[in-house]
C-alpha cells in the first residue's frame, strides 16, 4: 500500500499535521466547506477545475498534504493528485470531517450569504472580485476591486486586512478557495457570496456595462 492510500485515525492525522509542514486540503462540495472544516485546512473541491487549481496554488509537487474527502473518494482524490504530479499525499482522515466532529475537535467556518442578502449590505464596503481579469473587465460589480485566485498570494497585500469585505467569483467555486487561503494566512474579515456573479445579475446590484471578452485584450 503507498503511504497515499493510508487511512488515518484522528490522532495520526493531528500527528502528522503538527509535526510536518503538510497542508490540509479539503475536498468536499464548498457548501460544505463553509459550514464547517478543519481549522486552516484548505478547500479545492474536486467538483470543480480541481488539478488545475492545486498546480496554481500549491505548485510545489513534493508538498506533503493531507486529505479531508468525501466518504468513498478517497482513492479518486489521490489518483487525481497523482496525475498532475502530487504524489506526497501523506494520507487522508479515516470517517473525515465527521470523526472530527464526533471526537470534539475544533472546527472553523465562512461567513458565507446568499447574493439576496449581499445586495442589502454592499454598500460602502470593499468588494472583491475573484475571477481573472478578463472576466472582470467583461462585467464587474460597480467598484469592485480585481485580486485574481491566481494572483492570490502575490496580492496578498492588497487584501483589506482589518475591514470587513465581500468575496465573490463566478459561482462561489473558486471565492471559496480563496476565503480559505485567506484564512489559513490570518484574514477573518471576509463574508463570502453565494453563486458569485451568476447570482448577483439577478438582485438590483449595479454592473457595469457589459463587453464581449472577445473583443478585450
Amino acid at each position: 500500500m503507498k503511504k497515499a492510500d493510508i487511512g488515518l485515525t484522528l490522532k495520526e492525522f493531528e500527528t502528522i499535521a503538527n509535526q510536518t509542514e503538510a497542508i490540509i486540503l479539503d475536498v468536499r462540495n464548498e457548501s460544505e466547506f463553509v459550514k464547517e472544516h478543519i481549522p486552516s485546512s484548505i478547500f479545492i473541491g474536486l467538483h470543480g477545475q480541481f488539478a488545475p487549481w492545486v498546480g496554481a496554488l500549491i505548485r510545489d509537487t513534493k508538498q506533503p498534504i493531507l486529505l479531508v474527502t468525501p466518504n468513498g473518494m478517497e482513492v479518486e482524490t489521490i489518483t487525481r493528485l497523482s496525475r498532475v504530479g502530487f504524489d506526497n499525499t501523506l494520507g487522508y482522515l479515516k470517517g473525515g470531517l465527521d470523526a472530527w466532529k464526533i471526537a470534539g475537535f475544533e472546527t472553523d467556518s465562512i461567513a458565507s450569504i446568499a447574493p439576496e442578502v449581499f445586495a442589502s449590505k454592499y454598500k460602502n464596503t470593499t468588494i472583491v472580485d475573484a475571477r481573472k481579469p478578463s472576466e472582470y473587465k467583461a462585467e464587474h460589480v460597480e467598484n469592485a476591486i480585481n485580486i485574481p485566485l491566481d494572483y492570490v498570494n502575490e496580492q496578498l497585500a492588497e487584501v483589506p486586512k482589518e475591514e470587513k469585505f465581500f468575496l465573490h467569483c463566478a459561482g462561489g467555486y473558486r471565492s471559496v478557495i480563496m476565503a480559505s487561503i485567506l484564512k489559513a494566512r490570518g484574514y477573518h474579515n471576509m463574508i463570502n457570496v453565494e453563486k458569485g456573479i451568476a447570482g448577483i445579475r439577478n438582485t438590483n446590484v449595479p454592473l457595469t456595462a457589459f463587453v464581449c471578452p472577445s473583443t478585450l485584450k
